[in-house]
């Protein structure tokens, strides 16, 4: 193969890979419990202002559902963010995401950013979880629905839970 063919090559590898934006360092942060909008608005109000003037800024509001969507290409991990939910999720109050991947990438993909195992993971209700205690009220938890095709995990930092 000569240059010119490898670059042609390249070229066409390049144009067909998916395109997203650099992963969006902020929600990641603020998935894994490195930051917590909780507790900026108790003390800093102005961290937590910017954080919230971010997320308006790159996400819309779907109907009246609990969730956010982003305006676009939005990444967290190397995963395409589906959906935010900025302050809660059913009975836990904290911050979380849905990205696409399977339960098991994402996994895979949080323990390495976490430097640590996910523990107490368990499956019912058609609905598998991991979870890890950060520190007091903060645990980094992954849900994702039991079924072999399922590509949507829900990435997320829990300041209450109830179970």
């Amino acid at each position: 193969m000569n240059r010119w063919s490898a670059s042609i090559g390249v070229a066409l590898l390049v144009a067909a890979w998916p395109a997203f934006a650099a992963d969006d360092d902020a929600l990641m942060r603020m998935a894994l419990c490195r930051d917590s909008w909780f507790e900026w608005s108790k003390s800093e109000s102005k961290t937590f202002e910017s954080f919230a003037n971010h997320v308006r800024a790159n996400f819309a509001p779907h109907d009246n559902d609990a969730f956010v969507v982003p305006k676009g290409d939005t990444s967290v991990a190397g995963f395409k963010v589906v959906e935010l939910y900025p302050d809660s999720v059913g009975m836990g109050v904290g911050f979380s995401l849905t990205v696409e991947a399977t339960f098991d990438e994402a996994r895979k993909t949080i323990e390495k950013a976490l430097g640590k195992t996910l523990a107490h993971c368990e499956a019912s209700d058609g609905m598998k979880s991991c979870e890890l205690s950060i520190a007091k009220q903060r645990s980094v938890m992954l849900m994702a629905e039991d079924k072999a095709d399922a590509r949507r995990t829900l990435i997320g930092c829990y300041y209450f839970y109830e179970k």
